[in-house]
C-alpha cells in the first residue's frame, strides 16, 4: 500500500571524502531554539553595532553684528565693521569682536549709548533724490543747515541712507535707501558701478584733453581717467560734455578736469548704476523707485528684493501688526470686493 504522507523530496547527498567535513553545514536550529537559547548583549557584538554617522554642526545662533546694524540704518556694514574693530560697539556688558552674532534678546551699545535694532527686516525701499545746489549730504553741519535729509519720508524702522555723495556745488541724482547691505554693495569699488555726469565746462578743449582724460591723469590721490567721454554741444564758450567712470572720490570729476587747466562752471550726476535721473524731476524732489527699478537695481549687486505679504487688496500686512479676527468679520476681510457687493444685494431684494 502506498503511503501517501510520506515525504517525495529526496535525501541530500553525502558529502564526498574530497570536499572534507568543513565544507559541511551545521544544520538549522528551530525558531525557539534561536530565540530562547541565550540572550545576547549587543554590546558584544560587533556586527550588530550602528554604523556612527558624522554629526553636522549646529547652525550659528543669530546673525553677523554688522549686518544688523547696518540693516537697522545706523551705518553701512563696512563702517560698523571699522566702529567692531575700533572697540566702540557692545553686545551687553560684552566688547564686540569681529565675526559675532548676536540674537533677538542682545542689546547692542554705541558708545555706551544702546541702538535701536530693527530685528525683523522692513520692506526695502529706494528713493531717487534730485540734489539741488547748496545742499550737503551730511546729516548736520552748523556751518549748511540745509541737507538732502530734511524733506524725506519718515521711517518707522531704520533710517535713510545716501548712496555716495555729491559736493555742495554739485546737483543731480542722489540715491537714498533703508538697506544697508545694498547701499553698502552699490558703493564698494569691486561691485564697479558706473556714475555718468553732466559736464558743463568754459573754453575749448582739444583732442589731446580728451585722450589724455581717458587714459588718466595724475592726482594727489593716484591716477584717475573717464571710461567715456561724449560731447553733447554748447553755445560760446560754454560746452557740454557727458562723462562716466567706475569710481567716487571726493570731488575726482572736477580735479580731473582742472588738472588740466580746464574751469567746470556746472556739474550734475545724471545716472547711477542702472538707475536714471527722470526727465522732469524738479531740484530737491523725491520719487521712489518702482517694483521694475527695484528688481533691476538689486540684480545689478547679486541681490534680491525681499516682497512682503500681502492681503487679497494689495496692502501689506505687518507680522506684528496683525490682527486676529474671528467669524463673520475674518470672512468679511478675505472676501473680495465684488462678492461682498453680490452679497449685499441679495439682501436688499430679499428684504
Amino acid at each position: 500500500m502506498t503511503n501517501y504522507y510520506r515525504s517525495s523530496r529526496k535525501p541530500s547527498p553525502k558529502p564526498s571524502s574530497k570536499e572534507g567535513s568543513n565544507q559541511r553545514k551545521p544544520a538549522k536550529p528551530q525558531i525557539s531554539e534561536r530565540i530562547f537559547s541565550k540572550s545576547v548583549d549587543i554590546n558584544d557584538t560587533e556586527t550588530d553595532q550602528p554604523v556612527s554617522q558624522p554629526q553636522t554642526a549646529p547652525a550659528p545662533k543669530g546673525e553677523k553684528l554688522q549686518k544688523v546694524i547696518a540693516r537697522s540704518g545706523h551705518t553701512s556694514r563696512r563702517e560698523a565693521e571699522r566702529l567692531i574693530a575700533q572697540g566702540r560697539i557692545k553686545i551687553g556688558d560684552r566688547v564686540a569682536q569681529l565675526g559675532d552674532r548676536v540674537a533677538g534678546d542682545d542689546p547692542i551699545f554705541l558708545d555706551d549709548k544702546e541702538l535701536f535694532i530693527a530685528w525683523e527686516k522692513p520692506r526695502q525701499r529706494v528713493l531717487v533724490y534730485n540734489k539741488p545746489e547748496g545742499e550737503i549730504c551730511s546729516r548736520k553741519d552748523p556751518d549748511h543747515p540745509n541737507t538732502i535729509f530734511d524733506d524725506l519720508p519718515n521711517l518707522k524702522i531704520g533710517r535713510w541712507i545716501s548712496v555716495g555723495r555729491l559736493d555742495i556745488n554739485t546737483t543731480g541724482l542722489i540715491l537714498l535707501t533703508n538697506d544697508g547691505e545694498l547701499a553698502n554693495l552699490l558703493m564698494h569699488p569691486s561691485s564697479e558701478i558706473e556714475r555718468e555726469y553732466a559736464v558743463r565746462v568754459l573754453g575749448e578743449v582739444t583732442d589731446d584733453d580728451i585722450e589724455q582724460l581717458k587714459s588718466g591723469v595724475q592726482l594727489e590721490d593716484g591716477v584717475a581717467s573717464f571710461d567715456k567721454i561724449t560731447y553733447i554741444g554748447g553755445q560760446g564758450a560754454n560746452h557740454w560734455y557727458h562723462v562716466t567712470l567706475k569710481e567716487g572720490r571726493n570731488r575726482e570729476v572736477r580735479r580731473m578736469w582742472e588738472s588740466l587747466g580746464i574751469t567746470v562752471s556746472r556739474l550734475s550726476r545724471i545716472r547711477y548704476g542702472v538707475v536714471e535721473l527722470p526727465r522732469g524731476q524738479k531740484p530737491g524732489r523725491w520719487e521712489e523707485l518702482d517694483e521694475k527699478g527695484m528688481q533691476e537695481l538689486y540684480a545689478s549687486v547679486g541681490l534680491k528684493v525681499q516682497r512682503p505679504k500681502t492681503d487679497h487688496r494689495g496692502k501689506i500686512i505687518s507680522p506684528n501688526n496683525q490682527r486676529q479676527r474671528k467669524g463673520k468679520a475674518k470672512k468679511r476681510l478675505l472676501m473680495p470686493d465684488n462678492r461682498r457687493k453680490s452679497q449685499k444685494l441679495k439682501k436688499r431684494k430679499s428684504r
